[in-house]
């Protein structure tokens, strides 16, 4: 089973609540997901909460583990810890800051703002500096592989520089809608076409296990 870190409800740009969300992951086979709206200082306050009381009602109710988080989004560079730790305090149990993308006018900075305020993952970065993704291996902060379009044209560029310094990757799917949501199968596919060795790629699943496992316990 895959575990998907990256997903959107309807309290930010996602289509639907956090409770089907979650139910259509169950469904899909999913052993974890994590719910990580869209969030800046207009909206953290707001977002962060209801998605931990979402959590915890479902917590129990359902065969699926389910985490609590954010995803900092164009943000500029100068607050990014400071909503890295509000988010935090607010309750989030996984804090993801939105990463240098090619296809989105991310500010310059963001990726090393984000590694240097030990965010747990910066997703779809783009195309990192080779120094940022050694500090996010020395920091322990988690470069994603995306399933989505667009942000996963660099997969390979990350995922290169990954293996040369030690990095930790994951892939996730950054789901919006149901169709985005993909199984094992899938996902397995997402990380060889980014180039990481066969040999890799059950170390990338258990990379996620491991963030779960650590914020649930067990």
């Amino acid at each position: 089973m895959v575990i998907d870190l990256h997903t959107h409800s309807l309290l930010s740009d996602g289509e639907l609540l956090p409770f089907e969300l979650v139910r259509r992951a169950e469904a899909k086979g999913l052993r974890a997901i994590a719910i990580t709206d869209h969030v800046d200082s207009s909206n953290v306050d707001f977002v962060v909460p209801r998605i931990v009381l979402a959590v915890g009602k479902l917590r129990r109710q359902v065969n699926i583990d389910v985490v609590a988080g954010a995803e900092i989004t164009h943000a500029p560079p100068a607050l990014i810890a400071e909503l890295v730790a509000e988010a935090r305090g607010l309750g989030a149990e996984l804090v993801l800051v939105h990463g240098e993308t090619i296809v989105e006018p991310v500010s310059p900075g963001t990726n090393h703002a984000a590694i240097e305020a030990g965010c747990d993952i910066l997703t779809h970065p783009g195309l990192i500096a080779e120094d940022d993704v050694a500090l996010a291996a020395a920091m322990g902060v988690a470069l994603e592989i995306t399933a989505r379009k667009g942000h996963s044209l660099t997969n390979g560029h990350v995922a290169a520089l990954a293996a040369r310094h030690g990095a930790t990757l994951v892939v996730n799917t950054d789901a919006h809608a149901p169709s985005d949501l993909i199984d094992r199968e899938a996902a397995m596919k997402v990380l060889l076409g980014a180039g990481v060795h066969p040999g890799g790629v059950d170390r990338v699943l258990a990379a996620s296990e491991d963030i779960v496992r650590k914020i649930l316990g067990g």
